[in-house]
């Protein structure tokens, strides 16, 4: 009797799960809405660009090879390896990953665990002493299950969600590479300004201590009054009040140089050491078109994916509207030390019991508060699409502004050397009228002045072409090429993780870069190793 009863107990739950998995396999639809691609104005072609601008493709991946600088190569090379934002991006990549297997774990029962309790009872006075002993002991071992179906798609959607999430943090490292290589190449050109500055004011002040010199001695000559003296030194320790600042912007760029390379102040001083001179530009830059620009920019990426992740949270939310099932199951032995029975024989056959079937749940008191929700989750993908769109005409916009910034600072500094060396001649000519006592000292002051003033906007000029140059490789997303096929994470990094966590196999590469093929993507999916 009792097997007769056993088999048709198991009979029942097969036939469940049976209708389980068909439910499972016809259940391909989900509530939400799909995502789409949305309407952006792209540009055909670059409005402003001359002949040293061409839309021919962009192929330059460490484009700061264009410079020609050794040092500059080796300290990005060095930042890529210490800079503690982008290790710092690098392991958020590992946490979305981490988040996208868990939440491909809801596809499976949610609730499994081993359960059992020992309990001692002493009964007092009450009527139940004529039945049971004064004191006795029970005891359960087994297991539960608790499987809600993904009938709606709220699991799926969740996955969605997790896995756009884990490709936008693979996008947000590669942008933190962009940004990372601009800003090391930006700062150590800052670097060589105002080193250049500083050598271009200590030229100019041994050329006005020579001026003073000669006011002076044409005063102790009697050719000439004390304020020509005066004048002379006036401007003399203008210029070397000059020198501190610089010095001092010197040094906090130095130090800025140092943070983006992971290192202690003046950690980089060796190393700037090594090379002088403001980097040259090459004679022209290749831009290429602007989809092509849109294709390569990973911020790009980032904020479609996270409109993608999004739109997936409107379907994950909307699914509560709907009733969920679930399918429920226990199997326990149980035992007592009442009569003749004893704890020890806990795992006797006779002593199991079985529960198992489904159950329905609709929180239909609650669908204006998940209504609502519904509508946060829609109007936060509305201003993620919004944000994305935006960022497409922004990154044109920064293109564009660099290749005129470019171009027009390639004039610039054209126009400032030949004023460089008409101030040049200038000064010499006013020092020798000054000499022969044909003027007094003032041509020499203006002079001396205008030289300071054509220099020092000379080397800002050719600072600027550079500067330009780095914004446009910037905007045009270059730079995040250098990772080559390096992992996101450093060795040493994953090891400290590693011992602290138990992380399986998700610490391995191949885990947390983004899938290339269907086949690998439904792999990463849905058979994750645990």
């Amino acid at each position: 009797m009792e097997n007769s009863l056993d088999r048709e107990i198991l009979a029942l739950m097969l036939k469940i799960f049976t209708f389980v998995a068909c439910l499972l396999l016809s259940a391909c639809f989900m509530v939400g809405p799909n995502y789409k691609e949305p309407r952006k104005p792209v540009a055909a072609h670059w409005p402003k660009k001359d002949a040293t601008v061409k839309e021919t493709p962009f192929r330059t991946a460490k484009w700061w090879h264009v410079f020609h600088d050794p040092v500059l190569t080796s300290l990005i090379d060095q930042g890529y390896h210490s800079n503690l934002t982008v290790q710092i991006a690098g392991v958020r990549v590992l946490q979305t990953r981490a988040l996208l297997a868990q939440s491909v774990g809801m596809l499976y029962p949610q609730q499994q665990a081993a359960v059992g309790n020992f309990t001692y009872y002493q009964l007092g006075g009450s009527e139940l002493q004529t039945l049971l002993p004064s004191t006795f002991e029970t005891a359960t071992m087994g297991f539960s299950a608790n499987w809600e179906l993904d009938f709606w798609g709220k699991y799926r959607r969740a996955i969605q969600a997790n896995d756009a999430t884990f490709l936008s943090s693979l996008a947000a490292y590669d942008n933190a590479l962009v940004t990372l290589t601009a800003d090391v190449a930006s700062t150590y050109i800052q670097i060589r300004t105002y080193e250049a500055q500083i050598k271009v004011t200590k030229a100019n002040i041994v050329v006005q201590k020579e001026g003073l010199k000669i006011a002076k001695a044409r005063y102790n000559a009697g050719q000439t009054n004390l304020i020509d003296v005066e004048q002379a030194q006036t401007e003399l320790s203008q210029t070397e009040a000059s020198l501190p600042p610089l010095a001092n912007s010197l040094e906090q760029q130095k130090n800025a140089m140092a943070l983006l390379l992971g290192t202690v102040p003046n950690g980089v001083d060796g190393q700037l050491k090594k090379s002088k001179g403001i980097p040259k530009a090459p004679s022209s830059v290749a831009v290429g078109i602007p989809k092509e620009t849109l294709a390569r920019r990973p911020d790009i990426h980032q904020a479609r994916l996270d409109a993608i992740a999004q739109s997936a949270k409107i379907g994950a939310t909307k699914a509560n509207l709907f009733p969920s099932f679930a399918l429920n199951g226990t199997f326990v032995f149980s035992s007592n030390n009442i009569g003749s029975n004893s704890l020890s024989e806990l795992f006797n056959w006779s002593n199991r019991s079985i529960t198992a079937g489904p159950t329905l749940s609709w929180p239909i008191l609650n669908y204006g508060q998940i209504t609502n929700a519904v509508r946060a989750q829609d109007a936060v993908f509305q201003q993620s699409v919004l944000n994305y769109v935006n960022l497409v005409l922004k990154a044109q916009q920064e293109v564009q502004n660099n290749i005129t910034a470019y171009i027009e600072a390639k004039k610039a500094e054209h126009a400032l050397t030949k004023a460089n060396t008409a101030a040049t001649k200038t000064l010499k000519l006013a020092i020798i009228r000054y000499i022969n006592g044909e003027t007094d000292f003032t041509p020499v002051l203006n002079a001396e002045q205008q030289q300071l003033s054509v220099q020092t906007s000379l080397v800002n000029a050719q600072a600027n072409i550079p500067q330009a140059l780095v914004a446009l490789y910037r905007a045009l997303g270059g730079g995040w090429e250098i990772r080559g096929i390096n992992d996101v994470v450093p060795l040493q990094i994953k090891a400290e993780m590693a011992a602290r966590t138990n992380w399986g196999t998700l610490l391995k590469q191949q885990n947390h870069e983004a899938p290339l093929t269907k086949k690998e993507r439904i792999k990463e999916l849905y058979l994750p190793k645990w």
